[in-house]
């Protein structure tokens, strides 16, 4: 059978060892490993291949023969198509479990290290909680009009999606409206995405929509945009180009915007007394909830003393600098971008904590990062870097005579946090004292992490 087409014949019957990181089943057959789409582990399916590698097979599940006691009913009528979650049929806890030993394997078969002890894993509500999404949108006649949704899985097709748990309720509403809103414009052919970012304001939440616009909307469309505004109490941002062109088309009254600066998007880190303005194409958490079990737990590891300087790298908006400028003496962030820098500096005026933080810009993935040395030395330091890690951090740690005596690493990615670890202990005398799951991303595969690395003495 060639690759990447579709397989006849009658369905294997098949005998599901484990979970990838994707949240396939992986059973092996005729020598062969085969990752079952729907599959859990412990359990006994029939499957039809649907794809077949030299080296590995992949099925979908036709028929589940023998079920897992962790296997739950989907709650989404779109799981199995959209390909927003993978999940929804395995329970919560054991979703969690599966993460946390999905770490200690990459650690181990990656880094070669193992902590000293393991984090409580930081869960927190399974719905509801995606405050950032980023929805495609495609015309198609053929499916009754206009499309806003997540890709289906595997594909570059839309999915007829009508509602989404995964998003907070009242965003999960504004699909089937947001059809009806594109599908009205004369520009619908040349709107791609929207982008969702939900904020926090007095206890209500914010919505703002990003819509990707190739032309320039006419007065109608604008018209349209503003009444759509006014009715589903949503900001409305357009995007011409790439992420920092964006400019706020007007409020959640559905008034035309004078400047970016009426948005009342933000969000709140409570134990800290933080509030965090932002834009809605800045990174931030996609978990707001978590994100604030995130930071009181980094705080806590990190432990910073009064007297302390502490260095936050890849800080974005200070989302742990300014909870960590409450504690230390000074913070100092640094960040690739220098509008981020720019509206860290703004938030820490914002929350009174100019004083105790500095905010750079500097390349953290260029072979020059050893010169965030010349800032000085630092007692403690945060990374929170993206998928890629922090390569290039590792290795100038692990030269330096003058390394801070601890490190709490944030990680999304598994992969590139055992790569990093192996650096810090086998060649920087780091110790790894624990490590944990956090699950910032409910009814999907990705995992999210946490460790701390101690120097060790002589």
């Amino acid at each position: 059978m060639a690759a990447g087409v579709s397989a006849a014949g009658a369905p294997l019957t098949l005998a599901i060892a484990s979970l990838d990181l994707e949240a396939n089943g992986v059973a092996h057959h005729e020598g062969k490993v085969v990752f079952v789409r729907g599959a859990l582990p412990g359990e006994r399916v029939r499957a039809t291949l649907v794809r077949s590698k030299p080296r590995f097979d992949v099925a979908q599940t036709v028929e589940v023969l023998r079920e897992s006691h962790s296997r739950v009913t989907p709650r989404c009528p779109h799981f199995g198509v959209c390909g927003g979650c993978s999940m929804q049929h395995l329970e919560p806890g054991a979703q969690l479990a599966i993460k946390q030993r999905a770490l200690e394997d990459q650690l181990w078969h990656i880094g070669k290290v193992r902590p000293e002890s393991i984090l409580r894993p930081l869960a927190g509500p399974a719905w509801g909680y995606r405050y950032r999404a980023r929805l495609s949108v495609r015309h198609v006649p053929k499916k009754g009009g206009v499309l806003v949704g997540f890709h289906e899985r595997a594909s570059s097709y839309v999915a007829d999606m009508r509602e989404c748990h995964v998003l907070p309720p009242r965003v999960s509403a504004l699909l089937l409206p947001l059809r009806e809103l594109v599908g009205g414009l004369a520009l619908r052919e040349r709107l791609p995405q929207v982008e969702v970012a939900v904020g926090e304001r007095d206890g209500d939440l914010l919505v703002a929509l990003v819509l990707r616009v190739l032309d320039e909307p006419g007065a109608g469309d604008r018209s349209r945009m503003l009444a759509f505004a006014a009715r589903e109490r949503v900001e409305i941002w357009l995007q011409p180009k790439g992420p920092d062109s964006i400019a706020l088309l007007c409020g959640a009254d559905g008034r035309p915007a004078a400047s970016d600066l009426d948005s009342q998007l933000a969000y709140r880190l409570r134990e800290f007394d933080v509030e965090m303005p932002f834009r809605p194409t800045d990174f931030t958490q996609v978990n707001h909830r978590i994100n604030e079990a995130l930071v009181s737990r980094a705080v806590r590891l990190l432990d910073p003393q009064p007297d302390d300087r502490v260095a936050d790298l890849f800080c974005g908006l200070g989302n742990f600098s300014l909870p960590l400028a409450r504690r230390a003496r000074q913070v100092v962030g640094i960040e690739g971008s220098p509008a981020l820098v720019r509206r860290a500096q703004q938030n820490a005026q914002r929350n009174g904590l100019a004083d105790r933080t500095e905010f750079r810009s500097a390349n953290l993935f260029d072979e020059e990062v050893a010169g965030f040395r010349s800032l000085g030395r630092f007692d403690r330091m945060l990374i929170d870097p993206p998928r890629e890690g922090a390569l290039e951090v590792a290795k100038a740690l692990a030269a330096d005579a003058a390394r801070p005596q601890r490190l709490v690493y944030v990680s999304c990615n598994p992969a590139t946090l055992a790569r990093d670890a192996a650096i810090l202990v086998h060649q920087g005398g780091y110790v790894m004292t624990a490590a944990g799951a956090v699950d910032m991303f409910p009814q999907t595969s990705h995992v999210e992490s946490m460790a701390v690395f101690d120097a060790t003495t002589g």
